[in-house]
């Protein structure tokens, strides 16, 4: 009798440590990383509701005439966003007003979109959904869609106890595929644990980043995660007035959120309305095409020097946050299953 027991308590603590280990798989803080932002405990991790989140995710369903998905905008291999055109392109072939932003790590993010709009992860799916301009749908018809179809209901059953369809599901179920988008691995973070090191160049322009970039794109994300004005000048025709639309203070003009440089090398174009083809525009902006404004980072008042030996440089360890694992891993690609 004692041992049958025991031998259930042992079956009980291999259980528990099993389905620990499990949940930890599903997302890891990385070595040297800031606790995220995002509560857990409001949304907890499970492989069927990321996988409900992936196939959302990738299935045009999502939008009025079902030919645009959220990963239109965000392609996998250039860093969740996308690179053949400077502004977000929606259904009817409609045009929107803004660079779609690579979606990475976002579970250290309080505010998103580029104006901080959306303040939680768990609602930021509704405003692609419902803007006029990319998906121009709205979330009643989506549930409505996915209810009747053939795979979701039971889907839903299985990850969460229910097959009739919420809107807080399915938003729920997109936030947690995207917070497993982490991006940890480049050959920044192995330099950093010790598995790699840099070349002379890597490290003369890790050493130039250090110096003149790092104040707004804070290590080991590579953002602040707060909102500057950088010093591009008004655009002409989108006359995009960043945070200051959405807080309505004028101390917030020009201001939009700092991104992310983690994988950088693919996620031109660069800046808001991705007015910049490369990241050499993108320093020569910061070098002799800074707009001054009362606005303006007190950090580019003064501008930046940099030789062309120096850019080259700078490029150099930039090219050091590309994180091809990231970037092919098949756990964020498209499934038929």
């Amino acid at each position: 009798m004692r041992k049958t027991v025991v031998i259930s308590i042992l079956c009980s603590a291999i259980a528990l440590l099993s389905f620990t280990v499990k949940k930890q798989l599903l997302f890891t803080i990385p070595e040297g990383w800031p606790k995220p932002v995002y509560d857990f405990k409001k949304n907890p991790l499970t492989e069927q509701k990321i996988e409900i989140g992936r196939r959302l995710f990738y299935d045009p369903i999502l939008s009025r005439d079902s030919t645009t998905s959220c990963n239109s905008c965000h392609l996998q291999y250039t860093a969740f966003t996308h690179v053949d055109h400077r502004l977000s392109h929606g259904i009817d072939n409609r045009i929107g007003t803004r660079n779609s932003p690579a979606l990475v790590n976002l579970a250290w993010s309080k505010l998103f979109m580029w104006d901080g709009a959306v303040n939680h992860l768990d609602v930021q799916a509704l405003a692609p959904i419902a803007n006029h301009d990319e998906m121009d749908e709205s979330l009643e018809h989506v549930i409505k869609k996915l209810q009747a179809t053939s795979t979701y209901p039971a889907l839903f059953y299985e990850a969460f106890g229910d097959s009739v369809i919420t809107g807080e599901v399915v938003l729920k179920s997109i936030s947690q595929f995207m917070l497993t988008l982490v991006s940890a691995n480049a050959k920044y973070d192995k330099v950093k644990r010790g598995e790699d090191t840099f070349s002379v160049k890597e490290a003369k322009g890790y050493a130039l980043f250090q110096k003149n970039c790092a104040s707004c794109h804070a290590e080991p994300l590579f953002t602040n995660m707060q909102f500057e004005n950088n010093g591009l000048p008004l655009d002409d025709s989108l006359k995009d007035i960043g945070r200051m639309k959405i807080t309505r203070n004028a101390a917030d003009s020009l201001k939009f959120k700092v991104p992310t440089l983690r994988n950088i090398e693919f996620s031109q174009p660069y800046m808001h309305d991705g007015r910049f083809k490369n990241l050499s525009q993108v320093l020569n902006h910061y070098i002799m095409g800074v707009s001054h404004s009362s606005t303006l980072n007190p950090r580019l008042q003064k501008g930046v020097y940099l030789s062309g030996n120096e850019k080259t440089e700078l490029v150099a360890f930039l090219l050091t946050l590309t994180d091809k694992e990231f970037l092919y891993n098949t756990k964020f690609s498209y499934s038929k299953k």
